[in-house]
């Protein structure tokens, strides 16, 4: 979990006034934020601090919360900062008219507000505050002549004793409100102890997984991709795994995320590419290597020289690499990851769209891109024999792609029934534990040579 930011600290130590120097006496000191004309992050601060100073005689609990706005970023790209600006506005006089007497909000910075509530004594009045604030923020937003809706997160922390700092507080808060974004939009999450116990287990991982990029350590596995007509492998998608010496085996919904939050997804990237490109350099010509971009990589305008740079060195043709994206990093920055995608597209590397139906804005994505394929989500796949909605959008999504001339991969087939089902749809290509499961690159030759035996490709 993000702690309290360097930039906070740093505001914080020029902008607050010397403790027990009331706050008008603060002369030259900007405790405002400009936009919005709420108290800003060092106001905040002050105002946890004078509190804590008051009730160090009798400790009585109180409580904060920070609020994140949900899906703020995409809506202030498509509407233009302006729009966003008075988003921000419009969520300030929400929340400032929503408080009451004894509390305090205030813009802790970007697309978060800090709440203050003295009155606030226990976890379950500070969840139905929260609720009654996520509420007040989801109602539409006017911009322009046009409305923007979106939902807002909250992660709060309760003093308890005199021991606890502002910086405790407020770290606790962002621990909350970073578990609160991970679940859904417009979850509310109290800080507890097992939280501190997951955020060491993340410390503990991001050590780990540094040291295991540098030494090279994880490795890529890959799962095949068939045509679900002859059954026979087409490509195979790289996956990570991980196993370190003290930790053990760590999940990939474990690890990922922390490469992505703590800036180590890149390193990670063009390592996990590498070790691939030459596995698959052994393979057969007919198949291809699919390889998961990051969000943040589609934001980096070098992601795609450092993915030719890695082609060259190992000799893989570019014309066998797919680039798997998904609609949330298409969504982070549209502009980035239009010129990135057209980059990597003229080069001959395909570009498919993974786990499509699950993200926003679904349809103008493959109106605005270039995808040469698109993944279907296992969510629906799973599915598909008991539920008719499911079997609707399945169909639906085939029918759309055949028009548009893209490739259909179905995920997560696990049933000889699902298989035949999507045989029956049209669906071409498909994904999962009924094909086989990840290997590491010498099992996955093995199946290879098991498949092609007696082939007339020869496989080293």
């Amino acid at each position: 979990m993000n702690l309290l930011s360097q930039s906070h600290r740093a505001e914080q130590a020029e902008t607050i006034a010397p403790r027990g120097q009331p706050e008008h006496e603060s002369a030259g000191f900007n405790l405002t934020d400009s936009l919005t004309g709420l108290g800003n992050s060092a106001r905040f601060f002050d105002k946890v601090a004078r509190l804590i100073d008051d009730r160090a005689a009798d400790p009585a609990p109180f409580a904060i919360g920070i609020v994140g706005l949900d899906g703020f970023k995409p809506i202030n790209d498509l509407f233009g900062r302006d729009a966003g600006n008075d988003i921000l506005q419009q969520a300030a006089l929400r929340l400032q008219a929503a408080m009451d007497e004894h509390s305090v909000v205030t813009r802790f910075g970007g697309d978060q507000f800090a709440i203050l509530m003295p009155m606030v004594f226990q976890d379950a009045a500070a969840r139905m505050k929260s609720a009654m604030l996520t509420e007040v923020l989801s109602a539409p937003y006017d911009v322009g002549a046009r409305a923007a809706r979106l939902s807002a997160s909250v992660g709060c922390s309760l003093f308890q004793s005199g021991d606890e700092t502002p910086e405790v507080l407020i770290n606790k808060a962002e621990t909350a409100l970073y578990h609160a974004k991970r679940m859904s939009r417009g979850s509310i999450v109290v800080y507890s102890q097992q939280m501190e116990a997951a955020a060491q287990r993340t410390t503990s991982i991001e050590q780990a997984l540094r040291r295991a990029v540098a030494t090279g350590d994880v490795e890529p596995h890959f799962q095949p991709i068939v045509d679900l007509t002859s059954r026979q492998a087409i490509g195979f998608e790289c996956l990570a795994r991980w196993t370190d010496r003290d930790l053990g085996f760590v999940s990939p919904s474990d690890f990922i995320p922390i490469a992505e939050e703590r800036g180590i997804i890149g390193p990670l990237s063009q390592h996990l590419l590498s070790k691939a490109t030459e596995a698959a350099y052994a393979w057969p010509e007919h198949l291809f290597l699919s390889f998961n971009l990051s969000p943040s990589q589609l934001v980096d305008q070098n992601t795609g020289l450092q993915i030719l740079s890695i082609l060259n060195k190992t000799g893989f043709d570019p014309r066998r690499l797919e680039i798997e994206i998904t609609e949330t990093g298409v969504m982070s920055d549209p502009a980035s990851a239009e010129k990135i995608v057209t980059d990597l597209r003229s080069v001959g590397i395909r570009v498919s769209l993974d786990d499509f139906g699950t993200g926003q804005s679904s349809l103008s994505r493959l109106r605005d891109f270039q995808f040469d394929k698109l993944k279907i989500d296992r969510a629906f796949v799973s599915s598909i024999l008991d539920d008719k909605p499911s079997e609707h959008i399945v169909r639906a999504i085939i029918a759309m792609c055949d028009g548009l001339g893209i490739d259909v991969v179905a995920e997560g087939i696990e049933q000889e029934e699902q298989a035949e089902r999507l045989v029956d749809f049209g669906c071409g290509g498909g994904q999962g534990y009924l094909f086989g499961k990840p290997c590491n690159s010498a099992s996955t030759l093995g199946y290879l040579r098991e498949a092609f035996l007696g082939a007339s490709q020869k496989i080293s």
